[in-house]
């Protein structure tokens, strides 16, 4: 079959528009996938503190009814900070969805922890 330069653009177009709804499907998918995390902290100081609001408020503001956050303090619970190979506190693991994402030290920069959970492109170097 030979296909005149219309055909082609309407081929063109319909995979094009695939390609769209199947990038539109993926984005409501993830819209709705519920977020399982981890936060480690030591005790009870000012930095521990400033983790624990910082992350719950980026749950509230970017995961508001699809998220777990459990708030482990190593010096309460040792055990699971050694099963989870703590090294350092904070530290906030993603479990689910996968892959797997853990994010050391200050919760003080919301870019970056929404780059690191995957709710945000990383953006480009030269952004």
């Amino acid at each position: 079959m030979i296909l005149d330069g219309k055909e082609d653009d309407m081929v063109a177009k319909k995979d094009e528009l695939s390609i769209e709804q199947a990038l539109e499907a993926a984005a409501r998918k993830a819209g709705k996938e519920k977020y399982v995390l981890r936060l480690y902290v030591a005790g009870i100081s000012p930095r521990s503190s400033e983790a624990i609001r910082k992350v719950t408020a980026l749950c509230e503001n970017h995961l508001i009814g699809r998220y777990d956050l459990e708030i482990i303090d190593i010096h309460q619970q040792p055990a699971l900070a050694k099963d989870a190979q703590i090294i350092a506190a904070p530290t906030l693991i993603k479990k689910l969805p996968l892959p797997l994402r853990r994010l050391i030290g200050s919760m003080a920069d919301e870019e970056k922890i929404l780059v690191g959970l995957e709710l945000r492109p990383k953006k480009a170097a030269g952004d």
